[in-house]
């Protein structure tokens, strides 16, 4: 048995815990599995607790970890379920290919970025991950081997699933061409709010990847001030005129070296409304008045906080809940950032972003319009604080993303993804006995 938390290290459950090594093993653990059911677990990056099943079973894929040949012409490769995005872009990156979506770490499973259908800071241009996967083959809830590809309604039952339609054992993906494993960014700080949600827009249409950091603590006029960053993947000729020649080669560079250990521990309290308030000041301060053009490398870039091993330590003892959401009405994001200013939470990761047009999958998270993702310490008033958020999401026509969810209640979920019963139609047609479960399954009744 073992103790289990997400990333938020919030509500610990324990569950018995193994590794299969072969595609009989998977099937035979999914047939003999109990009451409790069974779930995999990739790499522990859900934030709540879609990947743990208390008192049931819970497979880790590490061994499903081979990583196949590139087609020169299509980008197709094929790879493990347990391969790392970290390991398949250090496979990659060096030939010359990149994934078509991250998010905003590297340390996650390839079955489980499917699983939640990850998106990133190029949603509004190309999707999120199922958008780029050709096909994937997984374990039923009857122990059968199947492969789907996305002409089969099947197929689209796994994307934004959680994996509660099956163990997916290994996914064919269709990677990107890079010239270099540099990226070509625009950095503008921004004043307001309005003005942070209007340089976003304007950097959709003309780059590929943009985000804006937001500081949820200022007032006045200067409320939703941020710092706005739009990148596009750096020429040959780009990434030879600046860093030294670097080129998709320079990957220590690129991807960094390995990550900083993170304090064993950090009391409780130390995230205030003091310590976040200088480190969003200085943060702000920091960037350029005026709209700067840099060369960096993807992994500064695309995954600033894989540079600490354990970050998610920083929030004490009693962990950290992130509240991510979509809405295409703007004025929600108005209203909760200023409730976030009005209530002085102390949150130093508020993260904007635009998405474009839903994907197929009925429980894929992205929707047209923009998401809000905000880390805030677990205090005694949190929860009042994000049914607020919660109401305010539900009465604009928006959702919360569920791969980061950990206290969502059960009867939003259906208001929130309309297409809840045709999913469930899905799941029942590959696990017609429900042998795949969580702890996020049984909260939210799914």
């Amino acid at each position: 048995m073992q103790e289990l938390t997400g990333w938020g290290r919030t509500a610990p459950t324990v569950a018995h815990v193994a590794a299969p090594s072969t595609v009989t093993d998977v099937s035979r653990f999914v047939a003999e599995s109990g009451s409790r059911g069974v779930i995999v677990r990739g790499l522990g990056r859900s934030y709540g607790d879609a990947a743990q099943n208390a008192g049931g079973l819970v497979l880790r894929l590490g061994a499903f970890d081979e990583i196949g040949p590139v087609d020169p012409e299509t980008g197709l490769v094929t790879c493990g379920a347990g391969v790392s995005l970290d390991r398949l872009l250090r496979e990659v990156l060096p030939r010359g290919w990149f994934v078509p979506v991250t998010p905003g770490t590297r340390q996650v499973s390839l079955g489980g970025a499917v699983a939640a259908d990850v998106h990133g800071k190029n949603h509004h241009r190309d999707g999120s991950l199922s958008a780029h996967v050709a096909a994937l083959t997984l374990v039923d809830g009857r122990g059968v081997v199947r492969r789907l590809t996305p002409s089969d309604d099947l197929f689209w039952s796994v994307p934004g699933g959680m994996g509660l339609t099956g163990v997916v054992l290994e996914v064919t993906l269709r990677l990107i061409r890079v010239e270099s494993s540099l990226m070509q960014v625009d950095t503008t700080r921004t004043g307001s709010l309005d003005e942070t949600m209007a340089v976003l827009a304007e950097s959709d249409r003309t780059s590929r990847y943009t985000v804006a950091w937001v500081d949820c603590l200022a007032r006045g006029s200067a409320r939703g001030r941020g710092v706005v960053t739009a990148g596009d993947h750096a020429t040959s000729e780009q990434a030879g005129e600046h860093a030294g020649g670097q080129t998709r080669g320079s990957l220590s560079r690129a991807l960094g070296r390995r990550p900083l250990p993170a304090p064993p521990w950090a009391p409780s309290g130390a995230l205030n409304l003091v310590t976040v308030g200088l480190f969003n000041e200085a943060y702000h301060r920091r960037a350029p008045r005026a709209t700067r053009r840099s060369l960096e490398g993807v992994g500064t870039f695309f995954h600033p906080l894989d540079v600490v091993d354990g970050w998610n330590r920083i929030y004490g003892s009693r962990g950290f809940v992130q509240h991510q959401f979509a809405v295409e009405d703007p004025e929600c994001v108005r209203r909760v950032v200023g409730r976030l200013s009005d209530r002085r939470a102390p949150t130093f990761l508020c993260v904007l972003k635009r998405l474009g047009p839903a994907g197929r999958g009925p429980l894929s998270f992205p929707s047209p319009g923009w998401t809000l993702a905000v880390d805030l310490p677990v205090s005694d008033s949190l929860g009042d604080l994000l049914d607020e958020l919660d109401a305010d999401v539900l009465a604009s026509g928006g959702r919360v993303y569920l791969a980061k969810d950990s206290r969502l209640r059960p009867e939003s979920v259906a208001l929130m993804y309309p297409r809840l019963d045709e999913w469930r139609s899905l799941r029942d047609e590959l696990d017609p006995e429900h042998v795949f479960q969580s702890d996020l399954s049984r909260r939210l009744n799914l």
